[in-house]
Formats: structure tokens, C-alpha cells, sequence
């Protein structure tokens, strides 16, 4: 087929895409059941990950909970089982490549084939880059991004042959909207985006429709890792919402999951505005929260 046909029928397509999604908003849509899936959420010892550990457990799932923090993860697994739901604890760190295959042996072997991959573990330091020491840098990419590729290689051979799978890339704002004294935190957000969008389109090429892949994207979370977090216009999140909005999103097999959902406007006013205005959109959300700035602790404005 030549060039021209080709994009004649490329036409009829995008206007029933368009008429496609504007009925959507007016059709509930339908939602799956999670109810015996084995859920592997990382970073499940404190704040989303905990949170997203019951909504599952609620739902009946089976869980495998994984954290460096042992304290942390057999507390989100004893209230699971006491919602009703299998769960099962491992202290896995995620930013080394070796546990993460080794604990994933041993869930294969032991418990079963994990058929929802939420890839939420996630760390963070808010400095100016000079002030952001080389450790932290690693450690970024490791645990933030890095660790999405080993869990995922790990789990997805399963998905494959049974074309029945989900995978959860719990990314942020700070993914899509670059924010200062945040350089390697939002690059590696940014990062686990482009994984989210390459996998997502790499699944449909192999025809393997049957795995589905989600993104959370949502901005500041109380979850204690940025200090004293605001932003003008916008509360600061709490884990129950960020984690309700989440399973939402799952159980509806949304790509992209923003909260709060507006945040899509802020997508298109960057690439509509000059840099200018941009900037000065920027500043009139008056981002603030405590970081290091030339090697002082202080409370930035962006």
C-alpha cells in the first residue's frame, strides 16, 4: 500500500478515536476483578505501597510484599492477613540487582507466578545537583528505575505465556514536569515514563493485548520523604487517595493515572506556551519544600 492510501485511511481512524473517547465520558466503565491474582507490590512497608497492600487485600488479591525495611513490611503483612488476604514478607533492597532475582526465584518456585507487578519502591533527595553527592545519584536510578527492569524481566516470561498480566510503573509529576532541586529525582521519573510508554507499545507489538500496564503520576505525597512539601493550588496528598486513585486506574486498565487529574493541563500548557510564560506558570505555583541548597539546609521556592 503506498504512502497516500495510507494516510487516507489514517483519517477515518483518528475521528472515530476522537468520537470513540468522547463517549466513553459518558459510559461507566466496566471493572475487572483482582480477586486470586498474586500482586507483587515493592516498596510495601510504608505509604502508598502499604496503602495500595490493603486496597488489594480488600479485594481479595494474594500479596507478596516486598521492603528493605523488615519492621515495616511485617506490619503491612499482618494487617493484610487480617483483612482477609494471603500475604507474604520479603525484605528485599531494590537497588541491588542480585536480591531482587534472588527474591524472585524464590516466589516463582515457592508461591506462584505474580500476574500484577506494582513497581513502586522509590527514593528520593531533594538538593541542587552540586549538593546531591554521587552515592544518591546511584541509588536514584537503582532503586527508581533500575529495579522496574530486573522485576520486570523477572515476572513478565510468565505474563508472555499466559497473555494475562498487569504491570504498575508508579512514576510521578515530577515525571512529566521537570522541578528544581529535585535534577536526579525527576530524571529518573522521567525515566520510569519512558519505560512505562516503551513497554506498553512493545507489548503490542508481540500481540500480547492480554498485559496490561499502568503509570501513577502524582504529585506531592505525605509520605515523610520530601520535608514540608506545598505547592499553591494544590493540596498535598494523602497515600489513601494516591493509592485509591491507583487501584481505580488498575481495575479499569488506565495507561496513565494523574492525581489530581488535572494535572494533564499542565502536559499541554508546556507544550503549547512559549518558555516565558512557562516560566512564570512555574513560578506562580510557588513549589516549595525543605532541600539542599550550596551545601545549607533552607526551604526553597521554584
Amino acid at each position: 500500500m503506498n504512502l497516500f492510501m495510507e494516510l487516507l485511511l489514517l483519517l477515518p481512524i483518528i475521528i472515530y478515536s476522537y468520537i470513540e473517547a468522547f463517549v466513553k465520558l459518558f459510559i461507566p466503565v466496566k471493572r475487572k476483578s483482582v480477586s486470586g491474582e498474586l500482586v507483587l507490590i515493592t516498596g510495601a512497608g510504608h505509604g502508598i505501597g502499604r496503602v495500595t497492600a490493603y486496597e488489594f487485600a480488600n479485594r481479595q488479591s494474594r500479596l507478596v510484599l516486598w521492603d528493605i525495611n523488615k519492621h515495616g513490611i511485617e506490619e503491612t503483612a499482618a494487617e493484610c492477613r487480617r483483612l482477609g488476604a494471603t500475604a507474604h514478607a520479603f525484605v528485599v533492597d531494590c537497588s541491588k540487582k542480585e536480591e531482587i532475582y534472588s527474591a524472585a526465584e524464590k516466589v516463582k518456585k515457592d508461591i506462584g507466578d505474580v500476574t500484577i507487578l506494582v513497581n513502586n519502591a522509590g527514593v528520593i533527595t531533594t538538593a541542587d545537583l552540586l549538593s546531591t553527592q554521587d552515592h544518591q545519584i546511584q541509588k536514584m536510578f537503582e532503586v527508581n528505575i533500575l529495579a522496574h527492569y530486573w522485576t520486570t524481566k523477572a515476572f513478565l516470561p510468565a505474563m508472555l505465556n499466559n497473555n494475562h498480566g498487569h504491570i504498575v510503573t508508579v512514576a510521578s509529576a515530577a515525571g512529566h514536569l521537570a522541578t528544581s532541586f529535585m535534577v536526579t529525582y525527576s530524571s529518573s521519573k522521567f525515566a520510569a515514563v519512558g519505560f512505562h510508554k516503551a513497554l506498553t507499545q512493545e507489548l503490542s507489538a508481540l500481540g500480547k493485548d492480554g498485559i496490561k500496564t499502568s503509570c501513577l503520576c502524582p504529585v506531592f505525597t505525605n509520605t515523610g520523604f520530601v520535608k514540608n512539601p506545598s505547592i499553591r493550588f494544590m493540596k498535598v496528598l494523602e497515600p489513601e487517595k494516591v493509592a485509591n486513585k491507583l487501584l481505580e486506574g488498575i481495575l479499569t486498565n488506565q495507561k496513565m493515572i494523574f492525581v489530581p487529574s488535572f494535572l494533564k493541563m499542565h502536559l499541554i500548557l508546556e507544550k503549547i506556551l512559549p518558555e516565558r510564560a512557562l516560566a512564570a506558570v512555574y513560578k506562580l505555583q510557588n513549589i516549595q519544600f525543605d532541600a539542599v541548597v550550596g551545601y545549607r539546609n533552607r526551604v526553597i521556592s521554584d
